[in-house]
Formats: structure tokens, C-alpha cells, sequence
């Protein structure tokens, strides 16, 4: 399953590095033919968006290429990627940049020609470079705003409704960001997103932050020193702050690092998918995280 990971340390950026990891033991022989890729973005001082990502395969042993990045940012979005749509290639690898925005996505769309059609009423067919359902449904969000004007959030909600009711929906969790905000959304309760709003020092005050999983750490000194909102796949440390977002809420952070919370979408999809009903490859991609340690 592909993880998810996003951070907003407020108003003043900070260092972070974030190592991308091996893949789960739990990975079988079947992962050699397991295409995956590794993503993170920042907004550097000027507000432009900076991507680092590349698609990886694990076709030589058990373990991926591992790579560390220093970064400096007040929004961070990092992907880690087990493809279901799409080869494994440098344009299907998340996150994906429109309009100096930064979009990860975990789950499965179908019905990509219904949605391809969408775009084109919408202008917005050139935006989509890759093969990816993600990278479309990203660029239904950006061709919202672009209509209604920049509202990022009822573009989410606009672009999400429309796929609710129109497409089939095995789940849509995804990370969006800007230089100056972050969004969250879980749609619907297929796959878990978490949410932890970490005072600085964390809870016990601990010098620095130190989260890890089997496929994704993040390390920052400087985000011990003062607050942070953090969104991920799984809770990536021991604080008994994480909590699990509703099925359907959307969260958004701003500069003051206030969580703002809805559940602006239908309660399930109109065509809603299961593991049964997707082909195997996309099924085998849609496994649920490991219990973390």
C-alpha cells in the first residue's frame, strides 16, 4: 500500500530529513516485478515547489534503494509508491506538481476514460503527463480552482463529489499542499490516514522528532523546538496524540497551524470498489499497512 506523509511547521520553515526506505518483510517473491517509486516535496523561500522523486524497483534483492534529503520548508509532502496505474516511471511517480501545488495520492480510481472526459469538458487534459489515476485526479482539483477562482478547499470538495458520484472509488486518501498550507482528505474508509497536531517538544519534550516505519522516517531537529501538524499513513511514533481521521474528512492547516476539520463528501462512493473487484495487480498494490512497531 502506498504511504503517505505530509507536515506544516507553521510560519517558519524548517530542516527535516527524510530517508525512504526498504520495503515491508512481508514482501514476496512477487516483488520483483513490483514497480515502486519515492517522492518529496517542498516550497523553497521564493514559494516555487521543489520535487525530488524517482521511480525504484525492487528487481535486485528484498531492499529498495535507500536516499536521504535535507530540505527546508514550512509544507512537506513524501510518497512512498506501490503502483496500481501506470509503469513505473519517472512521470507516474508521486508527488506531482500543478499550479506551484504539491498532490500525493493513496488508492484506486476507475472508469479513467469517464474522468478523461471530465477533464476535457474542463480544459484541463493537457495537466495530465502520466498514465496515473492520481495524477487525473489531481488535475480535476486543479481545473476547480482554476474556476472557482483559487479555493483550493472547494476544489477538493467539488473535484472528490463529482468522482463520489461518477467513477468507481476504491479509496482516495491524498496530501495536498501549497507553500503556505497543507490539505488532508480520507475518502472513504478503506485505507487509514492519521493526524497528529505535536506541540513543540512533542509530548514529553523531547529533543527532537524521530518518526519511522517500514517504509518511511522522518527525522527534524528544528521541528522539536516549535509546534507541527503531521499527517501519515500510519501513526510513526509512540505519541498518544495520533488519531485516526474520519472516514470523509477533509482537514485543513494553515500558518497558525489550526486544524480545521469537515466531512463535506457523500458518506461511501455511488460505485464503490473492493479488493475483489480490482485486477490483481492493483488488489496485490492495495494491501494494508503492517501494524507498525
Amino acid at each position: 500500500m502506498c504511504r503517505l506523509f505530509g507536515m506544516h511547521t507553521g510560519k517558519e520553515p524548517a530542516h527535516a530529513t527524510f530517508w525512504l526506505l526498504s520495503a515491508p518483510e512481508s514482501l514476496s517473491q512477487q516483488s520483483r516485478k513490483e514497480p515502486d517509486g519515492t517522492g518529496v516535496g517542498v516550497f523553497g523561500a521564493d514559494g516555487r515547489a521543489i520535487v525530488d522523486k524517482q521511480p525504484l524497483a525492487a528487481y535486485e534483492d528484498r531492499q529498495f534503494a535507500t536516499e536521504a534529503r535535507d530540505l527546508e520548508s514550512r509544507t512537506f509532502v513524501a510518497h512512498v509508491r506501490y503502483a496500481s496505474t501506470g509503469e513505473n516511471a519517472l512521470v507516474n511517480t508521486h508527488p506531482f506538481e500543478q499550479d506551484q501545488r504539491l498532490l500525493a495520492h493513496n488508492g484506486v480510481l476507475e472508469g479513467l476514460d469517464v474522468l478523461d472526459a471530465r477533464l476535457g469538458e474542463l480544459g484541463a487534459t493537457s495537466l495530465v503527463r502520466g498514465q496515473t489515476d492520481s495524477e487525473r485526479l489531481f488535475a480535476l482539483i486543479t481545473a476547480e480552482a482554476r474556476r472557482n477562482g483559487g479555493d483550493v478547499g472547494a476544489a477538493i470538495v467539488a473535484a472528490l463529489t463529482w468522482i463520489a458520484q461518477s467513477i468507481p472509488v476504491y479509496a482516495a486518501n491524498i496530501v495536498l499542499t501549497t507553500a503556505t498550507e497543507l490539505w488532508a482528505l480520507r475518502y472513504p474508509e478503506t485505507h487509514p490516514l492519521y493526524v497528529l497536531e505535536r506541540g513543540a517538544g512533542g509530548t514529553e519534550g523531547s529533543a527532537r522528532l524521530e518518526a519511522r516505519t517500514h517504509r518511511i522516517s522522518v527525522h527534524s531537529e528544528a521541528t522539536s523546538e516549535r509546534p507541527s501538524v503531521i499527517v501519515a499513513t500510519q501513526p510513526m511514533d509512540s505519541d498518544p496524540g495520533w488519531r485516526l481521521m474520519g472516514a470523509g474528512e477533509l482537514l485543513h492547516v494553515g500558518e497558525d497551524l489550526a486544524v480545521h476539520s469537515s466531512a463535506p463528501l457523500p458518506p461511501q462512493p455511488a460505485h464503490p470498489l473492493t479488493l475483489k473487484d480490482l485486477s490483481p495487480h492493483a488488489a496485490k498494490s492495495q494491501q494494508p499497512a503492517a501494524t507498525p512497531s
